[in-house]
């Protein structure tokens, strides 16, 4: 529960961050190499909302058994990730990672790399945690299903 209200605050800012630099996105997310113009546009627009709907969900109920936005996380963080990799390795100088939006800016270097791991790490500890959820053994005779919350 504490990791997805991290996440969810984590992820709900760079939203909020990347909403408010919404203008600025599509040349951010261009530095990176892969997409300019409008594709810039909508892969921008796709991030923000898949930010939002998953570090909203995440706060509002931690203790959800929905897999709808552990996989929304899980997309956006290989997005990131694959951005970062990527254009790192084409040794691409990224001055601002877009992350925030224009707000705490890094450079795309290490540090950012491993930020993006951990992101993904936490994927999968979330996807692991809920295929366990939903593939538990019933116990005491509960039955244990997708629309049954656990405490």
């Amino acid at each position: 529960m504490v990791l997805r209200l991290v996440l969810g605050a984590i992820y709900t800012a760079m939203g909020i961050g990347q909403l408010a630099s919404l203008g600025e996105m599509p040349a951010i997310l261009g530095a990176y190499g892969v997409v300019q113009g409008a594709a810039a546009t909508v892969l921008a627009v796709l991030l923000i909302v898949s930010e939002l709907v998953c570090g909203v969900w995440f706060l509002a109920r931690p203790r959800s058994t929905a897999i709808a936005p552990v996989w929304v996380y899980t997309g956006v963080s290989l997005v990131w990730g694959a951005l970062a990799v990527q254009a790192f390795v084409r040794g691409l100088t990224v001055v601002n990672c877009g992350c925030f939006g224009n707000y705490l800016t890094q450079r795309l270097g290490w540090f950012v790399l491993v930020q993006d791991a951990l992101a993904l790490l936490y994927a999968g500890l979330l996807l692991r945690a809920a295929h366990t959820l939903l593939h538990r053994e019933p116990a005491d005779g509960v039955e244990v299903g997708r629309d049954v919350r656990i405490p």
